[in-house]
């Protein structure tokens, strides 16, 4: 059975296309710069080779349409026809308190996801762009959406409710929603598969770190708390994300420097974290460079960086009375050995105890870091939030 996964932004389209008997990626690229002259698509072949197809893409179905134009094309592509696609799923990032799991797309469900575009004003239009693509170009081929917000639809309500006046609640759903919740549920589930665990029990923390990141607490399988909130914005530092901030700091910086609701959004979604701190990148690597040159806004950035996924993995602790399981994932996660290793030193409170020479060798792939005497099993977990909507998408239409 061929499934076809598609992750569609506000500009961009990422797709990986799976033949669900081996679990085996076979197709895979993603389009960028949708609206603009200079658009293009980027083929990822089996050899590792990447090829580049110019192309003006006005809006998402002809990204799409092109995307499956290739999956068939005598040269670049891996089926013969697009009949042998069997289904789509859709990374949808705000369902809401209306899905706590992956759903086939109706037209009820399409509707009730347009009305999440206020959560997720960026994302969820953006999202409904691609349903449309393939019920326009392949009408007849089931699709799921799979919700970036539903694993953490367990959250007990003294975890995600804000001390706010309730009926801001009641009007608006003003509350922790959080997000990355494909990436969390994949990685605490693998981890323990990793390991040879159940997961009853078990208390994980998931520290999926990159240029956006969060954290989250998953005991028995299930999430109870997460860093990110009503929006991504809330939780760790990240890339140009400001993460935690005093509300009070927020009015006043709108009042000193004049500026609208979108203003200040736009500075602190776009303009602040690693990017803002330092004043040289919001990737992680080239705030690293920096450092080795001696720039100590840069060094400052990255500190708060360790500092805050440190504290969240304490009140993690906190949470559910200790920690089993470690999980980092992500791009920072997966692949930043430094930061891994100055995070889990400042967790020897809980016996966190990592073999560092281990830890310093290892770049993007399955592997447990900890030590025999650990407390605490650390580990490294690659995400695959694409297998993950591509099996919820296998079980919802088979």
């Amino acid at each position: 059975m061929k499934i076809l996964v598609l992750n569609c932004g506000s500009s961009s389209i990422k797709y990986k296309l799976f033949e669900m008997n081996t679990k085996e990626v076979i197709a895979q690229g993603g389009v960028e710069k949708i609206g603009l002259k200079d658009s293009f698509l980027l083929v990822k072949l089996p050899s590792g080779e990447k090829i580049q197809i110019n192309k003006e893409m006005p809006e998402h179905t002809v990204g799409i349409e092109l995307i499956l134009n290739t999956l068939i094309d005598s040269k670049l592509g891996c089926i013969k026809d697009l009949r042998e696609i069997n289904a789509v799923g859709h990374r949808v990032v705000h369902g809401g308190e209306r899905f706590n799991k992956s759903v086939l797309i109706t037209p009820e469900v399409y509707s009730q996801i347009e009305a999440c575009a206020d959560l997720a004003p960026l994302h969820n239009p953006a999202n409904l762009k691609g349903i449309d693509a393939i019920s326009k170009t392949l009408p007849e081929v089931p699709q799921v959406a799979v919700f970036d917000t539903a694993f953490h639809q367990t959250m007990p309500d003294e975890a995600y409710m804000y001390a706010l006046p309730y009926e801001l609640y009641e009007k608006y759903a003003i509350r922790r929603y959080g997000f990355h919740g494909t990436s969390h549920r994949y990685v605490s589930q693998r981890v323990c598969d990793f390991l040879g665990l159940e997961n009853k029990g078990l208390k994980v923390v998931t520290a999926h770190i990159g240029n956006g990141g969060s954290c989250a607490a998953v005991l028995d399988g299930k999430s109870v708390d997460t860093s990110m909130g009503l929006t991504p914005v809330e939780g760790l530092v990240m890339g140009t994300r400001a993460g935690d901030l005093d509300l009070g700091a927020a009015t006043y910086i709108m009042d000193k420097e004049h500026l609208s609701t979108a203003e200040f959004s736009n500075l602190v979604n776009k303009k602040s974290g690693l990017l803002g701190v330092s004043g040289v990148s919001s990737d992680a690597r080239d705030i690293a460079a920096a450092i080795e040159q001696g720039n100590k806004r840069a060094d400052l950035a990255r500190r708060m960086f360790i500092y805050r996924v440190k504290k969240y993995i304490g009140a993690y602790a906190a949470a559910m009375n200790g920690i089993d399981i470690l999980v980092f994932t992500g791009g920072i996660g997966e692949n930043d050995a430094y930061i891994r290793q100055e995070i889990c030193k400042g967790l020897t409170y809980l016996g966190v105890d990592v073999d560092y020479q281990r830890n310093a060798g290892t770049r993007g792939k399955e592997i447990e870091i900890s030590t025999s005497q650990s407390h605490v099993r650390v580990c490294i977990i690659p995400t695959d939030e694409e297998l993950m909507i591509a099996s919820d998408t296998l079980e919802l239409t088979k």
